[in-house]
């Protein structure tokens, strides 16, 4: 399994471009990035010569958080269970640690030993007990608990996302739209097509600045689970599909995930409570679909 969790969320047509655009056309950079197939589409003058510029930065963040490179600093946390960590890596954990606490312990990257157990046949009871948010310090060094491991495949790629476009808007550029797995857009309109596993096409959404973020917790199977586990221990996901519009898209991602494994009223607090949420929609599993405004 890859840090891909499978997102759903594809382009569905092009770019409508401002009248000053119409016959300019982009530069794209297309290729592997944190697991998944990535693209960045770019406007502008200079365009190719700042692509360059946020490859590199994009190889850097996964860098940090892979769990297949042994020299990435995640790996050497989960293997040393201690961690001097950089700015993005220190960045990214306040980011998890606000979400854990909004959503009230769903989004949890301590479900990694869980995952892992069901993946390789291991012991499920210990994988259980060694989840806990809560039992991670974190501060200049970052300590784990015996047992433990943090996966960020529920929020990494959001977060490298961002990075990127964060990175081309000080740049100066002002019509952008990046995918490493999760959307976001500089300027726009930009429509997205959103699909479920089941249901296949539900439509369309637009999107001018901000970001997307989807997932299907079916798309990928861990014996009779879904790959999006409960870290509480409360049971399946709730939902076919989740797609989190918000201004981030770490914490589009990060809901998203989470998002799985709420209920529509714990999901409409956890949305008011995180910054730039601005639509939830839900799938449930009779392909009937759910809008959550906030």
């Amino acid at each position: 399994m890859s840090l891909s969790r499978r997102r759903f969320l594809t382009i569905s047509a092009a770019c409508v471009a401002a009248p000053v655009l119409a016959d300019a056309a982009p530069a794209r950079w297309q290729g592997m990035a944190m697991g998944a197939e990535a693209e960045i589409t770019l406007y502008g003058p200079g365009a190719p010569v700042a692509l360059t510029e946020a490859v590199a930065r994009l190889r850097g963040v996964e860098r940090c958080f892979s769990l297949y490179d042994p020299g990435s600093e995640l790996s050497v946390l989960n293997r040393e269970g201690l961690l001097v960590p950089s700015e993005d890596f220190h960045a990214l954990m306040a980011q998890a640690d606000a979400i854990h606490r909004a959503t009230g312990g769903a989004f949890d990257p301590s479900v990694q030993p869980l995952w892992r157990a069901l993946a390789m046949g291991g012991d499920v009871r210990a994988a259980r007990d060694a989840i806990g948010w809560d039992r991670v310090a974190l501060g200049a060094r970052i300590v784990l608990a015996p047992g433990q491991a943090l996966t960020f495949n529920g929020i990494a790629q959001g977060f490298a996302t961002d990075i990127v476009a964060d990175l081309l808007a000080a740049r100066g550029f002002g019509r952008a739209l990046v995918n490493i797995g999760e959307f976001r857009a500089l300027g726009g309109p930009w429509r997205l097509g959103l699909s479920d596993p089941g249901e296949g096409y539900l439509g369309t959404r637009t999107l001018e600045g901000g970001a997307i973020a989807t997932s299907s917790p079916g798309a990928l199977m861990l014996g009779e689970e879904g790959h999006i586990l409960d870290p509480r221990g409360q049971g399946a996901a709730r939902w076919s599909t989740v797609s989190v519009e918000a201004q981030s898209a770490t914490v589009a991602d990060g809901m998203s995930t989470a998002g799985c494994l709420m209920s529509a009223e714990e999901i409409a607090r956890a949305a008011g409570a995180l910054p730039g949420i601005r639509r939830v929609t839900l799938v449930d599993r009779e392909g009937d679909l759910r809008v959550v405004e906030v």
